[in-house]
């Protein structure tokens, strides 16, 4: 059966350079307007926060308050430091859920979660509150401002992660119906009679118990899972690379066989060569979001055409 290219460390190395350079320049033109609008959001949530718990002094006395305002709420998860997450922070709080109004009826779930943050508290940013005083206006101004350009600059880098992905997926799905598949409804496959029929595919689908963003039924009856992965960094590439893409397709080969199922992922961002090196050897196909020709020729490449 026809196989998918194998990149030579020249051809990897040429397109992650250019993938680099894509990311550099949407990077240098994003509008700094997102993260002013966001910093604005999340500065006016602090000080509302700030006013409630009368400079962070009462959190006990206003716990019900700012936890039963999601504005508020979020801007209490930044107190501490590393600010922690709402899964983080149920499960270090032992609550089943973090819902207004089942706090409103467990008083001990309030008190626990209380006691989490503020065992956690940045003693930078909030020098005040463990020494049990009042602060000057000088703290109180730079503990809010920094808060705020903390939520702002997650929030930003969040937007910015899910974006990335959405535009990458779309931009597959697009070049995937232009080369004359058809889109069909998500699913789970458990065998390969579950798979959308050739010349098919279909979103974010299970492929027998892990997850791929596109599956692509290939013209000669093989699967193609597809992972998009965007990376920001060299080093974050480890983890949306190899540790995620490529695991799933050991995991997919060992599951349906190498003869049944062909892992692709569709990269953008920033690349090491020895973590792309790595991927290939794992048995994952390489394609990247700037050259999505190269994936629709390959596919149409698997049509079966009959012996001469």
């Amino acid at each position: 059966m026809n196989q998918p290219p194998q990149w030579s460390a020249e051809a990897l190395e040429r397109d992650s350079c250019r993938a680099t350079e894509i990311f550099r320049k949407e990077r240098l033109e994003e509008p700094l307007e997102d993260y002013l609008e966001a910093f604005d959001q999340y500065l006016g949530n602090v000080e509302d926060l700030f006013e409630t718990t009368i400079d962070l002094t009462e959190l006990d006395e206003s716990a019900f308050q700012f936890l039963t305002d999601p504005k508020l709420f979020g801007a209490f998860r930044y107190l501490a430091g590393p600010p922690i997450s709402d899964d983080d922070l149920k499960t270090v709080a032992e609550v089943q859920s973090l819902n207004a109004s089942q706090l409103r009826n467990d008083p001990e779930a309030v008190r626990r979660i209380i006691d989490v943050v503020r065992m956690g508290m940045d003693r930078r940013r909030f020098p005040w509150v463990l020494e049990e005083r009042d602060p000057t206006e000088s703290e109180k101004k730079a503990a809010v401002l920094a808060s705020a350009a903390l939520m702002a600059a997650q929030r930003v880098g969040t937007d910015r992660r899910s974006k990335g992905k959405r535009a990458q997926e779309g931009a597959v799905s697009g070049v995937l119906t232009g080369a004359g598949l058809v889109e069909v409804a998500n699913r789970r496959v458990l065998t390969l009679t579950d798979a959308p029929e050739p010349g098919q595919f279909c979103g974010e689908s299970c492929l027998g118990i892990r997850k791929a963003d596109f599956l692509v039924r290939l013209w000669d009856h093989r699967i193609m899972p597809i992972e998009c992965k965007v990376s920001n960094s060299a080093t974050n590439s480890v983890k949306r690379l190899n540790n995620d893409a490529a695991a799933k397709a050991e995991a997919w080969i060992k599951d349906f066989g190498r003869r049944q199922v062909v892992p692709a992922a569709v990269l953008s961002g920033v690349y090491k060569l020895r973590n792309l090196e790595d991927a290939q050897e794992q048995g994952l196909a390489i394609f990247w979001a700037h050259d999505l020709t190269a994936l629709t020729d390959w596919i149409e490449s698997t049509r079966l055409r009959p012996a001469t």
